[in-house]
């Protein structure tokens, strides 16, 4: 930090790794933490949130290739078995768990409830999935959903894996200062009693 008559400090940047007599072996130290901090935070950041992102991704691929869309055909009026209403305000979404009916891979027909819309009637047909043994799972993201997914997963860990880089970081770096401390003062120590003994000559 440099000052001049009436003017506002000025920040001497990298002044760590500049030859001084004032530096101490601590910041040398400090100066190359930073550093290794801010490329390990980067660096496995980076990592982590690609490996994420790609087994998330595998994850929604493999989902999508074990589940089929297949016909149904509903077994009851959906406006029957409404859970969720559409009210007088306009809220509620109005779907229903219908009971349908569809055929399995080997043949053999099976039931089960999804969701379908409040117009829906019995007889309709709509679009449910299934796994190879003709069992109902949830649809598979696509898309715009799987792609959103597969970011979120990957910046997420990114976030979490450079989070815990930094807080280390800080952490060293909180030590290194607390030595420099306790060396400054037992400096300080040893120095005193001779300023003290020139100021009272």
């Amino acid at each position: 930090m440099g000052r001049t008559r009436g003017a506002r400090p000025r920040r001497v940047w990298l002044w760590r790794w500049r030859s001084s007599p004032l530096r101490r072996r601590s910041d040398v130290i400090e100066a190359w933490l930073l550093l290794v901090v801010l490329v390990l935070t980067l660096l496995t950041g980076a990592l982590t949130g690609l490996a994420a992102a790609g087994a998330v991704d595998r994850s929604l691929a493999e989902r999508r290739a074990e589940s089929r869309a297949v016909p149904a055909v509903l077994a009851e009026d959906a406006a029957d078995v409404l859970h969720s209403p559409v009210t007088e305000d306009g809220s509620g979404d109005g779907r229903a768990w219908v009971k349908v009916r569809w055929t399995a891979p080997d043949g053999t027909g099976r039931t089960g409830r999804t969701e379908a819309g409040p117009g829906d009637k019995a007889g309709s047909v709509v679009i449910v999935w299934t796994d190879d043994a003709g069992r109902l799972v949830p649809e598979p993201p696509g898309g715009a959903d799987a792609r959103f997914q597969t970011v979120v997963a990957g910046l997420t860990v990114a976030a979490a894996t450079g989070g815990m880089v930094v807080i280390g970081g800080w952490l060293v770096r909180s030590r290194i200062r607390q030595r420099r401390s306790e060396e400054w003062e037992a400096e300080w120590r040893q120095v005193e009693p001779s300023w003290r003994r020139r100021m009272r000559g």
